[in-house]
C-alpha cells in the first residue's frame, strides 16, 4: 500500500530562523523553507523536515537524524571547530571520549544537539 510512498520523517525546532542557520551554515546542508517548514534536503535524495513550534517545542530525547561519514575524528574535528558542542556521557554504557566519540562497540559515533536541543549523531560509515 505505501511501498511506492517518498516517506520523510520530521521533528520540531522553537525557531525556524536559528535552525536554518544552524543546518545551512555550520552543517552545510542543503536547506530549503516554505510556508513556514525548513526542508534539511540531504545526500541521495532523502529529506527530512523541521518545523516551527517556538515554546511548544520539547527537544526530542533521542537521536532524530544520523550522519554516516567516511571519517569520524575529522568531522568531529571541523564540527567542533565550526563551534558544535558534542555531548559526553561519562559513567554510562555510551561513555564517550574527550572529543565525544563513542568507542565501545559497533560503530564509532558521536552525538550533539541544534539550537533547539534535538539530538543529531555523525558515525563511521
Amino acid at each position: 500500500m505505501l511501498e511506492d510512498s517518498k516517506a520523510f520523517g520530521g521533528f520540531s525546532v522553537d525557531n525556524a530562523d536559528t535552525a536554518r542557520s544552524f543546518y545551512a551554515e555550520t552543517l552545510g546542508l542543503d536547506v530549503s523553507y516554505d510556508k513556514g517548514i525548513l526542508t534539511l534536503n540531504l545526500a541521495g535524495g532523502g529529506r527530512v523536515i523541521a518545523y516551527a513550534k517556538g515554546e511548544a517545542h520539547q527537544p526530542a530525547s533521542f537521536t532524530v537524524l544520523n550522519f554516516p561519514v567516511p571519517d569520524i575524528e575529522a568531522v568531529v574535528d571541523a564540527l567542533a571547530g565550526a563551534g558544535v558542542a558534542f555531548e559526553h556521557y561519562e559513567g554510562t554504557p555510551m561513555e564517550t571520549d574527550a572529543k565525544g566519540i563513542f568507542r565501545g562497540g559497533g560503530p564509532l559515533i558521536a552525538w550533539f544537539k541544534d539550537p533547539a536541543g534535538n539530538v543529531f549523531s555523525v558515525l563511521q560509515d
